[in-house]
């Protein structure tokens, strides 16, 4: 069975507090890694955290460590896959499709956006 939300799939965050209040609502970014275990997904430019880390040095001498702004996973639940039609988030659907190649009749299992029917 395929996943619904997959690396490299662009989604919008669908909850949580708005821009104006310093949250991640509305954004939208490229998923960077899925953790199917916890239903997790990190995405690029969201629910951005400080993280402080122990300063070091590395081998040839310059400071490592410090106060770093990384992202944080975000629950599968609060994303939604972006319709590449209408740019607007949609809910995610499988279908079969028959593919031919090379004379030999194949069904694919595909994923599609809901609102607009496109595969994706």
């Amino acid at each position: 069975m395929g996943a619904k939300i997959q690396k490299g799939d662009l989604v919008q965050v669908i909850s949580g507090a708005k821009p104006e209040r310093g949250g991640d609502r509305g954004k939208q970014g490229k998923v960077l890694k899925v953790f199917p275990q916890s239903n997790r997904v990190l995405v690029e430019g969201i629910n951005r955290i400080t993280k402080h880390t122990k300063v070091g040095q590395s081998a040839r001498g310059t400071k490592t460590g410090g106060i770093e702004v990384v992202e944080a996973p975000l629950h599968i639940s609060n994303v939604a896959i972006v319709d590449p039609e209408t740019k607007k988030p949609t809910r995610v659907g499988f279908r079969e499709e028959t593919v031919e190649k090379d004379g030999v009749t194949k069904t694919v299992r595909v994923r599609y956006a809901k609102a607009s029917g496109k595969a994706l």
